[in-house]
């Protein structure tokens, strides 16, 4: 006869299932089936009675065999391991014989909660049995229900367990999206089965079961969601839902083939500034049909680390013919590609029987969830870059290339939901004339790397922008932010004469770059470069750049194992120095850490990186790194061509501590202390302008964090990155004390991010008392040319304007007419002698 047992919660907290569980190792049941606990005590009770199992001194699990022969084990918090047994305080020793709620464990919570990734807390059956009933997506007491299980495994037609799950993707075709009455037909069609059943959306997962949870996902209509269910049961369950979801569009050709027609406009957020006319394509990536069963271990193994080995050799021959950010993220993607974890997990799946792309998707998609789960912009591009590295691999498994080179027609303008990094990399810009997608961030890779390309294109654009026709006269203006799906004649008329107007003005404009920028009556504006590597240093220099304002040092410190030493450093500055040809270069220190962490950087655990330690903050934290730094731009010769630039500087404190290292460091190398710059990135460092000024030698303006921080909008939000507007009246109050506060001072005040490279944001910029701003190199020649054409007296009155506008649209339509009136100064002296702003 059967028996069951009854497993009580050993922890008080929220009972949440395995798939929602931060480690692979328990998402994937590899370790077993079960449920997780987000705990809120810090002691583990026996969950049955027992027997406390050998696990060879570990201190932060138990493991605890039941009189049923079922073992069930209890791990605290995530990757807890690496503690050593600090924070752990066994209660029962090995053999002991224990009842149902005695405690087994205590932990201090706190000290997990700073050092351990997740306090999630899987509680997994570790040998045979089936879990019947569990309790997951709400808040559990010690000693409450939280699983039924039965006596062994339950068993299949053939008589095989049941280990596998059953996944399938569906469309959403509810107006609304999961909303209520959707989400209780999802229930209801699911109360015949027994099995566990999942929604997963963009990293997140919900029961299907629960109405509420399936709300908090923000799943809209036409939106992919996968289905999981684990269960004897389970592809039932997941069929009973085909009559409520339908079956994700694969391919193009599986969408409606009505689309809607007639002119209309989708705003959008721009990623890489341009204009571009052409025809529709709509740009699907189909997904690689991959064989679950394997042909043995040690084959596939093989296959796979062949298939390694052939991505490598093919990003590495891309790298040495590449320059720039193409580089470096090429340098990333072969850095990936020669991962051990990821290595690591895919033979975990090799060695239950596997194939090799089956195993490599699994390992990739099992760590890019995580990652695109956090609220985290440069975690969410890791994502990105993660499913790209696993699309390459399949594409050689498959004996195909590692890109796809797919050919379009000239003059096409691609649309898609998202796209990869390498299929940007890949694109002939001579027959692709710019990109719009429906999701993605403004500061993604692959908007980074169109830029670096002068490809236009906009991100964030929504659904609407999958539902275009293909070979639909599209006009994608990346100046303002929008696609013109079929604009009436006049308007595509004058859409294509902008274009030309465009082509012969960057001509123009390439020819007069080494021409100074100063304003018609006579006020000087430096047109600096933002660098971040010795490729874009000689771009600079070719496009007129008056030196560097901003030399981002994380190249030299992000995708390696161990930090770089003064050497390596010193040698590359100065090879960036030399570049320059004497011209100022101002080299920000490492702003590692938070939302770019490194690993040989140990920072506590944070919730909320964009908040934690970043900037100043995490030099603080580790001085030596700083230290090693700082010692390496003071080599740089000739001496006091280099200034040390701080990011995030916050307050008084932490710019007075960092500027006693570099004075420490300049008197132990017998040279004098360096220029040393504050970053305003945050509201407080603005409104403390007044007080940071006098402690250090200039004031540099950082507008991308400067804005997600006053707005509160993260930048690489894909519904409110359109929103994200630097020109935002509240921002430019703040950009006016910060000048002010130099004015004051006599201190020089520069301004970097999105913002310096805004043509229709300089002649505000100007007349607030910008006279230094740092681009990109792309950019340059044209903000010489606006420079010239601009009258500082009429920049003043405009900047006064756009203090008084209520928001960023008043601002930028302000700005627009700025820039339009002094396009006409040039050509007309009429206009010249006039004056004055509307």
């Amino acid at each position: 006869m059967t028996k069951s047992l009854l497993l009580a919660a050993p922890l008080a907290g929220w009972a949440l299932p395995l798939v929602e569980v931060p480690d692979p190792v328990f998402a994937e049941r590899m370790a077993g089936d079960g449920v997780a606990i987000d705990p809120t005590g810090s002691v583990l009770h026996a969950p049955c009675d027992g027997e406390i199992l050998d696990m060879k001194g570990a201190q932060h699990a138990v493991t605890l065999r039941s009189p049923l022969g079922i073992d069930v084990l209890m791990h605290i918090g995530i990757d807890t391991v690496k503690l050593g047994g600090a924070g752990f305080v066994p209660l029962e020793a090995v053999g002991a014989k224990v009842e149902q709620g005695q405690p087994l464990l205590r932990f201090d919570l706190e000290h997990l909660a700073r050092r351990a990734p997740s306090l999630v807390t899987p509680i997994v059956l570790a040998s045979p049995g089936t879990i019947l009933t569990r309790t997951i997506h709400r808040a559990v007491r010690v000693g409450d229900v939280l699983m039924e299980i039965l006596e062994g495994e339950a068993q299949g037609a053939s008589g095989e367990a049941f280990t596998e799950e059953t996944r399938r993707e569906f469309s959403v075709p509810f107006e609304h999206g999961l909303h209520v009455r959707p989400g209780a037909l999802i229930a209801a069609a699911l109360k015949p089965f027994s099995s566990q059943v999942t929604i997963l959306f963009r990293g997140r997962s919900a029961n299907a079961r629960s109405t509420v949870g399936m709300m908090s996902l923000g799943v809209r209509c036409g939106d992919s969601v996968e289905v999981q269910a684990v269960g004897s049961d389970g592809e039932r369950a997941i069929e009973a839902l085909e009559a409520l979801l339908a079956p994700a569009p694969r391919a193009r050709a599986s969408r409606p083939a009505t689309k809607a027609s007639g002119h209309r406009r989708i705003e959008a957020a721009i990623a890489s500034r341009g204009l571009a006319v052409g025809r529709a394509v709509q740009w699907t990536r189909t997904e690689i049909a991959v064989a679950e069963r394997g042909d043995g271990e040690q084959g596939e193994a093989s296959a796979l680390d062949r298939a390694l080995a052939t991505l490598r050799s093919h990003l590495e021959s891309l790298q040495s013919q590449a320059q720039g950010e193409r580089k470096a993220l090429l340098a990333a993607h072969a850095e990936l590609a020669e991962d051990p974890d990821l290595r690591s997990r895919a033979g975990e799946w090799l060695r239950r029987g596997k194939s090799a792309a089956f195993a490599w998707r699994q390992a990739t998609r099992a760590v890019a969830d995580g990652l695109a789960a956090l609220d985290d912009p440069r975690m969410r591009e890791r994502a990105a870059d993660l499913r790209d590295l696993e699309n390459q691999v399949l594409r050689v498994l498959a004996g195909k290339p590692p890109s796809s080179t797919r050919e379009f027609e000239p003059g096409s303008i691609l649309l898609a939901d998202d796209v990869l990094p390498s299929q940007i990399i890949s694109l002939d810009t001579e027959r692709v004339v710019g990109v719009c997608t429906a999701r993605g961030g403004p500061t993604s890779h692959v908007a980074i790397l169109a830029s670096a390309t002068g490809l236009p294109m906009l991100v964030a654009g929504g659904a609407s922008v999958l539902d275009i026709a293909e070979g639909t006269q599209v006009v994608l203006d990346a100046e303002h932010g929008w696609l013109d799906v079929e604009p009436p004649p006049a308007d595509l008329a004058a859409a294509k004469q902008a274009m030309d107007e465009r082509n012969d003005e960057r001509t123009a404009d390439l020819a007069a770059a080494g021409r100074p920028s100063v304003t018609r009556d006579g006020v000087a504006i430096s047109v600096l470069a933002n660098l971040g590597s010795l490729a874009d240093a000689h771009l600079a220099m070719q496009r007129g750049a008056g030196g560097c304002g901003l030399l981002r040092t994380e190249f030299l410190y992000m995708d390696r194992r161990e930090p770089p030493d003064e050497d390596e450093q010193a040698a590359e500055y100065q090879r960036i120095a030399a570049a320059l040809g004497g011209k100022t270069l101002s080299i920000r220190t490492m702003d590692v850490g938070g939302d770019k962490p490194i690993p040989y950087l140990t920072l506590p655990r944070e919730d909320n990186p964009a908040l934690g330690m970043r900037g100043l903050r995490s030099s603080l934290w580790q001085p030596e790194l700083l230290r090693s730094q700082v010692r390496a731009i003071l080599r740089v010769q000739p001496a006091g061509q280099c200034k040390v630039l701080l990011p995030m500087v916050t307050d008084t404190e932490d710019l007075k501590a960092v500027r006693a290292i570099i004075d420490e460091c300049a008197q132990s190398l017998g040279v004098p202390a360096p220029a040393v710059g504050a970053m305003v990135e945050t509201p407080s460092s603005a409104l403390l302008a007044e007080q940071l000024a006098p402690l250090c030698d200039f004031l540099s303006i950082g507008t991308n964090d400067l804005s997600q921080y006053a707005l509160a909008i993260d930048r690489g939000h894909p519904e409110l990155a359109r929103r994200l507007d630097a020109l935002h009246p509240a921002v430019l109050r703040l950009i006016a004390l910060v000048a002010e506060a130099g004015r004051e001072h006599g201190k020089s005040v520069s301004l970097c991010g999105a913002l310096g490279s805004d043509v229709d944001a300089l002649p505000i910029l100007v007349g607030l008392g910008i006279h230094e701003v740092s681009a990109t190199p792309a950019a340059i020649p044209r903000l010489k040319r606006t420079v010239r054409n601009l009258d500082a007296r009429e920049c003043r009155d405009l900047a006064r304007q756009a203090l008084e506008q209520s928001s960023a649209a008043e601002v930028r339509e302000l700005a627009l007419y700025a820039r339009s009136r002094a396009r006409a100064a040039s050509t007309s002296e009429e206009e010249t002698t006039s004056g004055g702003w509307p």
